[in-house]
């Protein structure tokens, strides 16, 4: 009686890893293949904003009658009318107003995460654990529940429907995101940095300043383009706590709308300049964004 021999798989190699569906598609399309595509798809992604441009670049009676593709076999129909509209209807102090309210909020929300990261990361007090903790289970606190309590806050204060009152709500809902994510990186810096500075003297303040927050760039870079976009498009903080001589663009453009949207003379420059100024912070930074997403996960 001989024995059947049942063919085997060769065993994997150690450290060798299983290639996927999508791995596997790159290997036999090219790496320039991809890199198309990839192009395409970004392009592809920018097809509203560019339709956005033209429209707000063109007489309200042009945009009823075609659509705005035409532009590219009729470019005299471009005209920069549409703008000067905008401005005349007091749009200037929105935009100003969005700036005033969404460059302090960034900044405070960048600071203050920042030193209470690295105090959670790196310095060993009472009860740290518990607080991170909550902390963390803020994060799931939504914020409407907060708007009429604040409101009542804020109107006892005298703070509400003005510039600070809007800030100081964006800084206190977006600290905990923040410290989440400045901590999480934080504790992947090497602690033979930190316990060399200490020895060389340094204090807490001088080891955060000059090792720890130039070390954590690619996550503030990143925290800093989450927070200045959340606060630079929300609507809701706005409509609630700011009035007409603190309002940013969102509210304004919401309060210029008519019925069926007939004013998009108005809308789309106004839309346009809401949208552009993100973008350009975006492709900015955005070598620091993938960085600052990955933060904590690799040890």
């Amino acid at each position: 009686m001989t024995a059947t021999t049942v063919d085997r798989p060769a065993p994997r190699h150690a450290g060798e890893i299983k290639r996927g569906v999508v791995g596997r598609l790159v290997d036999a399309l090219g790496s320039g293949v991809v890199q198309v595509v990839m192009v395409l798809i970004g392009l592809f992604w920018l097809v509203p904003t560019l339709g956005l441009l033209v429209v707000s670049l063109r007489d309200e009676a042009v945009n009823n009658a075609e659509g705005w593709w035409t532009v590219f076999t009729k470019p005299a129909q471009l005209t920069i009318e549409n703008y000067s509209n905008l401005l005349a209807t007091g749009f200037t102090a929105s935009f100003w107003n969005t700036v005033f309210i969404t460059v302090p909020t960034t900044v405070l929300v960048i600071g203050i995460a920042a030193m209470a990261a690295y105090a959670f990361a790196w310095i060993d007090f009472p009860g740290r654990d518990t607080l991170f903790l909550i902390v963390v289970g803020l994060l799931i606190v939504p914020i409407q529940i907060a708007l009429i309590p604040i409101a009542a806050l804020y109107g006892g204060l005298g703070i509400f429907g003005t510039i600070p009152g809007v800030v100081l709500f964006h800084v206190a809902f977006g600290l905990p995101f923040a410290i989440f994510l400045l901590r999480n990186f934080f504790v992947g810096i090497p602690a033979s940095l930190l316990e060399a500075a200490r020895m060389d003297g340094a204090t807490e303040w001088k080891i955060f300043s000059t090792v720890v927050f130039p070390l954590g760039k690619p996550a503030i870079a990143s925290l800093g383009i989450f927070q200045f976009l959340w606060v630079w498009n929300d609507m809701l903080i706005a409509l609630v706590f700011a009035n007409t001589e603190s309002q940013p663009m969102t509210k304004a453009l919401q309060s210029e709308m008519r019925q069926f949207g007939t004013n998009v003379d108005i809308l789309a420059p106004g839309a346009f300049i809401s949208v552009i100024i993100p973008l350009i912070l975006f492709f900015a930074f955005q070598r620091y964004f993938v960085q600052g997403m990955m933060a904590g996960s690799v040890k």
